[in-house]
Parts: structure tokens; sequence; C-alpha cells
């Protein structure tokens, strides 16, 4: 939601940046908007106008990025979970029926706490859950192996430590955002422009003049929208849950 009100707020500062520009430029007289006066100021246009190109590309780029690596690796923990849980067909019946338990536990635990978003707080206490849920997987098999260290112990247990290595890094990677100066840095810019383009349209027609504003105000928001989301795929409507899919299938294997 509150893309949606920063979106919507660009669209408006853009749209009164546009006319107050326009005024601007009715507003000077003959002599004072001479060509000569216009002197350099194509030159900071383009100056300004190439920013703002270069900030979309940089960010919708980054955001990109982070959202295929983020689709990556729910598929790389998909993988590490099921694996491990396979892995159980190497033990005793005794632990094995215990871990499989904990597993599915555990699988639930980790949809969950992806499924929740954006509620914060029931988020924290599914991801609590799923760490000692892993806690207790790894000290169960760590006792089945200890009696008689073997051959299937050596497969288990690098598994059950690449399924919880990759928990952590799904942690730091949804962690990891853009800074926000530059969000702020694109808004401002985009608002500056629309300044300067503004200033640009004081001889445009008024039905011209209008249909240019709101189409350039409209892409620069929708362009931020998609940015901010794809920065934040959990709360929007650019959403990651498509891909959960994945650790679903592995949970519903588990028999």
């Amino acid at each position: 939601m509150l893309g949606v009100v920063l979106a919507v707020c660009l669209f408006a500062a853009m749209l009164v940046l546009l006319e107050l520009g326009r005024r601007v430029r009715a507003s000077r007289s003959a002599e004072q908007d001479s060509e000569d006066a216009q002197l350099g100021l194509g030159a900071i246009d383009a100056a300004v106008f190439g920013l703002l190109g270069l900030l979309v590309a940089f960010t919708f780029a980054s955001a990109e990025s982070r959202f295929n690596t983020r689709r990556q690796q729910i598929v790389q923990e998909a993988n590490a979970i099921g694996t491990a849980y396979l892995r159980l067909d190497l033990l005793a019946a005794e632990p094995r029926d215990q871990l499989r338990e904990l597993f599915k536990r555990y699988a639930d635990a980790r949809i969950e706490g992806y499924k929740r978003m954006p509620d914060l707080d029931a988020v924290q206490a599914a991801l609590a859950r799923s760490t000692r849920l892993q806690e207790q997987i790894w000290t169960q098999s760590v006792a089945a192996c200890r009696p008689e260290p073997s051959s299937a112990c050596l497969l288990l247990l690098p598994a059950l430590n690449e399924m919880i290595d990759i928990t952590n890094t799904r942690l730091f990677a949804s962690r990891t955002h853009q800074p926000l100066v530059v969000f702020a840095m694109l808004a401002g810019v985009a608002m500056v422009s629309a300044l300067l383009a503004g200033y640009g349209m004081a001889g445009v027609r008024r039905r011209g003049r209008w249909l240019h504003m709101l189409a350039y105000a409209a892409v620069m928001a929708v362009t931020f929208y998609a940015i901010l989301y794809l920065e934040f795929p959990r709360v929007g409507l650019i959403r990651l849950d498509a891909s959960d899919w994945v650790l679903v299938d592995v949970r519903q294997s588990m028999k």
C-alpha cells in the first residue's frame, strides 16, 4: 500500500511541477525569453534527463537482479530440503521416523514464514519456529550418527548443513535492498525533470499539453512503482509467491 501512495504522490508532484514550469516560462517577456537567453539551457536539460535515464536503468536493473536471485534461492532451498529428507532413508527406522516428522513441521514453518508477509510479527514467529526445528533436526541427526559413524552420516550431515546455510542466505538476501537515498534521488531528479519539461511546453496547445503532461507523469510513477516492488517482492503486486510452489511441492512429497 505504501508503494501505491508513493507512486501517486510522485505522479501528483510531477503534474504540479510540469504546470509550474510552464507558467514560469509563459510569464517571461519576449526579451527575457530571447534565443540568446536560452543559450546553454538545452545542455542543462540534456544533463538532467540523461541522469534520470541513468538512475532509472541502474535502479531497475539492480532490483530485477535481486528479484531473480531471490527466486533462485527458493529453488536452492527446496532442493536442499528435498535432498536431506531423502537421505534420511539411510538411517535406522526409529531416528528416521522421528526426523521425518520434524522435517514436515520444518517445511511447513518455512512455507508459512514467507506466506504470512507482510505481517512481520507472524513472519518472525514462523521463522523462529523453523530455527528451533533446525536445531532439533541437527541435534537428533548427530545423535543418530554418533554411536556408529558411517557413510550414511557422511551423506546426511553435509546435506543438513546445506539446508541450514541456505536459510541464512535467504534471510540476508531479503534484507539487502537499494539504499533509500537512491530512491530519493530518483524521485527528486524525476521532479526536477518535470519542472524543466514544463518550462519547455509553454507554447504547446492546451489539449496536447495536458496529454503529454499526464503521460510523462504516469510513465514515471508506474516505473517508480515497478522498481519499488521488484525491490520488495513480498508486499506489492510484483511477488515471489508464485515461486513458493517449489517448496510446497517438496512438502507434499514428504510421506
